[in-house]
């Protein structure tokens, strides 16, 4: 039986211009491409094994971004500071 999640994505017009803007640019990294992307299918009501089935990922990857989406809109699908030492060479 097909889960549903409990955080059902819905977008203003600028958060919808915004995230397909990221989603077809080709000099931002990847992983914002994808995570871009991800929140599109799921605003068109898509569950999460779909999407990760189209994108290639897994589906707690997908659960986890729509969750940091909904719960803090775009700026969620930033990258957080990390525990650790700081890299030592330049990404």
């Amino acid at each position: 039986m097909p889960r549903m999640s409990p955080f059902a994505i819905q977008l203003s017009a600028a958060e919808a211009a915004e995230l397909r803007r990221r989603s077809t640019k080709y000099t931002l990294p990847y992983f914002q491409v994808q995570r871009a992307k991800m929140i599109l299918l799921a605003a068109d009501g898509l569950e999460n094994s779909e999407i990760a089935a189209q994108l290639g990922t897994r589906r707690d990857v997908v659960s986890e971004w729509r969750k940091r989406f909904f719960v803090d809109r775009l700026a969620g699908l930033e990258e957080r500071s990390r525990p650790g030492r700081p890299r030592t060479f330049p990404p």
